[in-house]
C-alpha cells in the first residue's frame, strides 16, 4: 500500500526497524487525565524503557522517583528502586474499566495506560505493517489548509492500544500527525508533531489528544494527555 510505505520510509524505513529490540525514552506525561485525579506530575520527568518486538515497558522514576511501574499485557507490577514488587495486576487487559467515571486513580491502571499508549506511540507507523493489522487507504482530507492523507488501521485482540479500529493522518512528508481513536469512552484527536531523527528512526517528540465533538471538530481545552519526549535510544 502506497501511503503506509511512504510513511514507514519516512520514519527511517522497515529494514532499520526490524534490526532494532529494544528503545529508550525520556519524557514527561502530563494532561487532563492525570490532573483532575490529583496525579499531576506523578508521569513527569520519566524514564521509559521498553522492547520494539512486544508490549513491554518498564518506567522509572514514578512519584518524584520513589517507585518504578512495569507494564505487560499480561501483568502490570509497581515496584521500589531496588526491584521489589510492591503491587500487581495480573491480566489488565480483561479487568481494566475503560468506561468507569475515573478509571486512572489507581497508580496500577495509570502504569497499564500510560505503558500501552508509549508502548503504540514508539511503534508507529511500524507496527500498521504487522500481517495480522487490517489497514485501508481512505480518501485524503484537509488540515488547517493541509492535505493529509489517511489510513485507517484494525488490530488484532492480542495488541493491546486505546481502540481496535483507529483512523491515522500522515502530512506531504509521510509523517504521522493525527490518529482519531476512542480513549476511556471519548472520541479523540491525538496529534503529533516536532518530529525527530534518533538513531535513523524519526520520532515526533511532542503529542496531545483533544476531545471530539459529534461532528468531527476538535475541542481546544481541556488537553487530555501532553507527552514530551526529550530523548530516544533505539538500539
Amino acid at each position: 500500500m502506497a501511503l503506509l510505505d511512504d510513511a514507514i520510509e519516512a520514519s527511517g524505513g522497515l529494514a532499520r526497524w526490524d534490526r532494532l529490540k529494544r528503545f529508550t525514552l525520556h519524557l514527561s506525561i502530563e494532561g487532563m487525565l492525570f490532573s483532575r485525579i490529583g496525579r499531576a506530575g506523578q508521569f513527569k520527568d520519566l524514564t521509559a524503557e521498553g522492547s520494539t518486538r512486544t508490549q513491554s515497558v518498564r518506567f522509572t522514576g514514578l512519584t518524584g522517583g520513589e517507585n518504578c511501574g512495569s507494564f505487560q499485557p499480561d501483568m502490570v507490577t509497581i515496584e521500589s528502586p531496588d526491584g521489589q514488587v510492591l503491587r500487581t495486576w495480573r491480566n489488565p487487559s480483561v479487568a481494566f474499566p475503560d468506561h468507569a467515571k475515573d478509571p486512572l486513580t489507581d497508580e496500577l491502571h495509570l502504569v497499564f495506560f500510560c505503558g500501552s499508549s508509549i508502548w503504540n506511540y514508539l511503534t508507529m507507523p511500524f507496527l500498521l505493517a504487522r500481517p495480522d493489522v487490517e489497514v485501508e487507504e481512505l480518501p485524503p482530507c484537509q488540515e488547517n489548509g493541509q492535505p493529509w492523507r489517511r489510513l485507517r488501521a484494525v488490530f488484532p485482540p492480542d495488541i493491546v492500544t486505546h481502540s481496535p479500529e483507529q483512523i491515522f493522518y500522515f502530512d506531504e512528508s509521510g509523517l504521522q500527525r493525527r490518529t482519531d481513536h476512542d480513549l476511556l469512552g471519548t472520541r479523540v484527536a491525538h496529534y503529533s508533531w516536532a518530529h525527530q531523527p534518533f538513531c535513523d528512526i524519526v520520532v515526533p517528540t511532542l503529542r496531545r489528544s483533544q476531545m471530539l465533538r459529534p461532528d468531527g471538530t476538535v475541542i481546544a481545552k481541556p488537553v487530555l494527555i501532553d507527552v514530551e519526549i526529550f530523548d530516544v535510544w533505539f538500539e
